[in-house]
């Protein structure tokens, strides 16, 4: 039966107005749909700031088959403003939705919602230090957040002295690694037993993504700032670091119109990626980068990178004009072309499941 218009936009804000008044909670568990996920990579679509149009697709490597608003689908909720990052622990996703200042957490069996972390102010990304304790970093908070991924709650915070912007994390022994990514240069270390900032190691410009290498040395990349006329030159650079004497033993230069990004390591961590107009490559004992990319970027926006820690494949994120559906493209280790897919809205993170 075809329902008239004016009947279905009254159909549409009724819906509206009943999941408005109802909690999260409460909405999804009464709309939730679905059947069982199996071994893959969920994708985190960013949506559009403050479109309220981010996603979560899925991907099959096995079978090639993707599934596109997948949490919506699902839960019946839309999955909120830009979707940062996501991470997996114990059969469950965590799903951080940066301007709406939560992180969603599903089941990676079946997609459902499960719960919700809030009272964040601009959640980046989430570090697990055990099944009770987990660090989440912020864009303007000027502190890590503690919290309990058993009960969903903010158990306390560690202040980072001065420093507004956190970013990514990385932990050697019982040290957490965060990078202070916007207007800065530094790298904290924090203490996971005391929750305290027991050091810093200045870097170059804006640090942001952190891996740990086979040989437990720790790389960031720094992508020089933004550069204004007759501020500051810009010099992006990729640096290594010894976490037990908190000291740079490499840095590896890049040009000044460099505009590196999106730093990964393969599943031998004996090996870098990261984006710079095209894929660049770098072995973690090479002396220097080479002249030549790994992937050159064609007629692509290449906007995210990540590598399965399994078979090292590559997954690439074309962001096109920022407004349609991106794709992202699979590789194999060696730069062969796989696989390509449609997603959501700026696919910007992978989490393998």
């Amino acid at each position: 039966m075809k329902i008239k218009r004016p009947t279905f936009v009254c159909f549409v804000v009724f819906l509206l107005m009943i999941s408005g008044c109802m909690k999260d909670d409460e909405w999804i568990n009464r709309h939730q749909t679905g059947a069982l996920l199996p071994n893959g990579l969920f994708i985190v679509n960013e949506g559009n700031f403050m479109y309220g149009n981010a996603s979560l697709s899925f991907y099959d490597p096995a079978t090639r088959k993707v599934q596109n608003d997948l949490f919506t689908s699902i839960n019946s909720l839309p999955l909120g403003d830009v979707a940062q990052s996501m991470v997996v622990r114990n059969g469950l996703g965590y799903i951080v939705i940066n301007n709406s200042g939560k992180v969603y957490v599903i089941n990676t069996a079946t997609g459902k919602y499960v719960g919700k972390i809030t009272g964040l102010t601009s959640p980046r990304y989430v570090h697990f230090v055990n099944d009770e304790k987990a660090y989440i970093t912020d864009l303007y908070a000027g502190q890590v957040t503690i919290v309990n991924p058993k009960t969903f709650q903010i158990t306390g915070n560690v202040p980072t002295l001065g420093h507004a912007s956190t970013e990514q994390m990385v932990q050697w022994n019982d040290f957490l690694f965060v990078s202070c990514w916007s207007f800065d240069n530094t790298v904290l270390v924090i203490d996971t037993r005391s929750d305290l900032v027991v050091g810093e190691i200045k870097t170059g410009k804006q640090p942001g993504g952190l891996v740990l290498d086979k040989e437990n040395k720790i790389w960031t990349l720094c992508d020089g700032g933004w550069a204004k006329t007759g501020t500051f030159s810009r010099t992006p650079m990729l640096q290594c670091i010894d976490p037990s004497t908190l000291t740079i033993l490499k840095s590896y230069l890049l040009t000044a119109d460099a505009k590196p990004s999106r730093l990964a390591i393969n599943g031998t961590r004996d090996t870098l990626l990261f984006i710079n107009n095209g894929i660049w490559k770098l072995g973690i004992n090479q002396n220097t980068i080479g002249d030549q990319p790994f992937l050159n970027v064609g007629n692509h926006l290449y906007y995210s990178l990540a590598i399965d820690p399994k078979t090292s494949e590559v997954y690439l994120s074309d962001a096109i004009d920022y407004l349609q559906r991106g794709v992202v493209y699979r590789y194999s280790p060696l730069g062969a072309k796989i696989d390509s897919f449609k997603t959501g809205i700026i696919p910007g993170a992978f989490c393998f499941k």
